[in-house]
């Protein structure tokens, strides 16, 4: 039997259990929370009041924090590409509407809010350039990505594991950083995001771990497979509006770095969490390209990380034309 197909039985006995997976790790419509719930209601005669607070305790976040907070919302709101990615993967089947595609399509809604929701406080706060925001998110959306999974589940679910875990990451440090600049509704905000993004984390995690019980050694060889060209994020096509080929993803990385909310250490941390969480030390049964597979694994972490220690950040901030330049420090 070909890899091919292997794959397609195993996601065909694993569908089984998407049910399950939907109840432990999605939450129904109707208990999750919306966006309208975390910004100023404008069905209240104290709405302006209300923007006007926000506009308020908007003024004192720094340049590279704005950056962050777009280059995030922008990810978030390239969603259709996401999705529509996931919908080619082998042992989806749309067109059916089995168990995968519906999979798939709940959590595209539950990550269909973050976009909204920052979009709404960005367009509120006065501080950025919404237009040139706007036209980079559609400039992704039409270039699309190219993660380099193909419609491999397996390298897939790799990189979900990966992605949502670093999302957590970048969502929950702007929460932190905004709680002490002063602002408790876009911490809140991003808080319940990074939330979401850890509980989808936990879902793709265990689709591996149940891959790696049924189909152990072309588990551990996609692993090393994504690991070995590196995961590349969502939006690494970002340009900003007027160019063809842009930096802009690397700018917006140094941004990230220069702030503390995503840096090198974390790619490394994260790929050791996922070392540790699917025990990959303990797996039996591996053939001795698997084998081979696993020993690179095991000392990647250490490896990355002298890597890392070495990368030198610019100091400057590349001036966006998201932002308002007054910004600029």
């Amino acid at each position: 039997m070909s890899i091919k197909n292997i794959r397609l039985e195993v996601m065909q006995l694993l569908e089984k259990k998407v049910d399950t997976f939907m109840n432990d790790y999605l939450i129904p419509v109707e208990k999750i929370w919306q966006p309208t719930d975390l910004l100023p209601d404008s069905e209240k005669e104290t709405f302006f009041e209300e923007v006007k607070e926000l506009r308020e305790i908007a003024k004192d976040l720094p340049y590279d924090f704005w950056v962050v907070l777009v280059g995030d919302t922008i990810t978030e709101e390239a969603l259709p590409t996401y999705e529509s990615w996931l919908m080619e993967v082998e042992g989806v089947d749309n067109e059916e509407r089995n168990g995968w595609s519906r999979w798939i399509r709940s959590w595209t809604g539950e990550e269909n809010r973050h976009g909204d929701v920052l979009n709404k406080y960005l367009y509120l706060s006065g501080r950025v350039n919404m237009r040139e925001i706007e036209m980079t998110t559609q400039h992704l959306i039409n270039d699309g990505f190219d993660i380099g999974t193909g419609k491999d589940p397996y390298k897939n679910f790799v990189y979900t594991s990966f992605q949502e875990l670093a999302t957590y990451v970048s969502h929950n440090r702007v929460a932190q950083m905004a709680k002490k600049y002063g602002d408790n509704k876009l911490s809140k905000m991003c808080k319940l995001i990074a939330g979401d993004e850890m509980r989808h984390h936990h879902a793709y995690s265990e689709f591996v771990n149940q891959i790696f019980q049924v189909d152990p050694s072309e588990m551990m060889l996609a692993f090393q497979y994504m690991m070995k060209q590196k995961i590349v994020m969502p939006a690494h096509f970002l340009r900003e509006s007027g160019q063809k080929i842009s930096s802009a993803f690397e700018q917006f990385s140094d941004s990230a770095q220069r702030i503390g909310v995503y840096t090198a250490a974390d790619y490394v941390d994260i790929m050791q969490k996922l070392i540790d969480k699917w025990k990959i030390d303990q797996i039996n049964g591996l053939t001795d390209e698997a084998e081979k597979a696993r020993d690179y694994l095991m000392k990647l972490p250490a490896r990355m990380a002298r890597i890392s220690d070495r990368l030198v950040i610019p100091e400057t901030s590349h001036v966006f034309k998201w932002v308002q330049p007054a910004l600029v420090k």
